[in-house]
């Protein structure tokens, strides 16, 4: 039974490289063939295929060309990518499996591996003396993109109520940040049109540009939080865009960033208000509950943002450019505080009330 599952787990785990890797490939080949190659060699475009398809998993790279330095700021909405992939694989590896194997829980981890070695071997495997992808993350993030994936698919996990709750808060934040972004993009609409006309990308590089600009689109709401929580975010080193300071340099000729506030404005502080309001509301739903359900909920708050903070920033190849995007710890503790002074207000206001009475 244990071979059955083996086997079907690996199909399914190649299918799904091969859903992705596939489509980047003929899209890398016809992009090399338009463009040309200073080699001529026909790996180069394979590689590049495997490298945007480990870019979709988060792994950094590091360069040694022309440009030296490394990439760490990646897309964050291109991870939906391999996520939706597997989800469907391990959805058939199910199917295929008829009910046979009942611990669900094992087919999942078998499956994380497997998909998880094949993505370590491919990252090894393309290395080449310019781009060496960091090979030792590819099983942490593949793995964890596969679990993740796999949880939503077959028999689902009940979830607790702290990460219900914490799940509700996130959405909330992330929902009005993603708000204010397209707020931001519509009034800057010319910007964004003119910067993009400037860099004259042709059919296919307009195509990729709009991939790009749309991956990035959830960094950009992180950033947006981070302003309006008071932190702020980096578009280079030494640089910072808050409501209380505004430092620019030099900035890359993305599109996107046609939506980069022009100056500080102390205005924005106001939406700290509604992130205390929120924690008061967090405090209303898990007293309901528990207070345990409350002090896990804010834990998880906390490690959530984090990770998100951590997705969502990183270096962007060049010196210049090795800040970019938010502080992990400054805004996993201004999103905590702020929401903990809104438990504290809830909890502690109305027994201050009482006890005056």
């Amino acid at each position: 039974m244990l071979q059955r599952v083996l086997a079907v787990s690996f199909a399914q785990v190649l299918r799904t490289i091969a859903i992705l890797l596939l489509p980047l490939a003929f899209i890398s080949l016809i992009a090399w063939a338009t463009a040309g190659s200073a080699t001529g060699n026909t790996s180069d475009p394979i590689r590049a295929a495997i490298w945007l398809w480990l870019g979709a998993h988060h792994i950094p790279f590091f360069l040694n060309g022309t440009t030296t330095g490394y990439l760490s700021y990646l897309p964050i909405g291109a991870m939906l990518l391999p996520f939706f992939a597997l989800r469907s694989g391990f959805g058939r590896a199910l199917a295929k499996l008829h009910g046979d194997f009942h611990n669900i829980s094992s087919v999942r981890s078998i499956f994380s591996f497997q998909y998880a070695l094949i993505v370590t071997l491919l990252a090894l495997a393309s290395k080449s003396p310019n781009v060496t992808p960091q090979w030792y993350l590819a099983p942490v993030f593949a793995f964890l993109i596969a679990y993740l994936a796999s949880l939503t698919a077959g028999s689902r996990m009940r979830m607790s109520q702290a990460v219900s709750y914490t799940t509700r808060v996130l959405a909330i934040l992330l929902g009005f940040s993603f708000i204010f972004l397209a707020i931001a993009i519509f009034m800057n609409i010319s910007t964004f049109k003119n910067i993009t006309i400037v860099l004259q990308p042709g059919f296919f590089g307009a195509f990729l540009l709009f991939a790009l600009n749309f991956f990035y689109l959830p960094n950009l709401a992180v950033s947006v939080l981070a302003y309006f929580t008071g932190t702020g975010f980096a578009v280079g080193a030494g640089t910072l865009v808050s409501p209380m300071v505004h430092r620019l340099g030099d900035i890359p000729a993305l599109p996107l960033l046609a939506a980069l506030p022009t100056s500080s404005s102390k205005w924005a502080l106001i939406f700290v208000v509604f992130v205390i309001a929120l924690g008061a509301l967090l405090a209303n739903w898990a007293l309901a509950a528990s207070s345990r359900s409350l002090t896990q909920a804010i834990a998880l708050i906390a490690i959530s943002i984090s990770l998100i903070s951590y997705l969502a920033s990183g270096s962007l190849m060049t010196q210049a450019m090795s800040a970019v995007g938010v502080s992990i710890w400054k805004l996993a503790l201004s999103v905590t505080l702020e929401i903990g002074i809104g438990v504290a207000a809830l909890v502690f206001i109305p027994q201050i009330r009482l006890r005056s009475r």
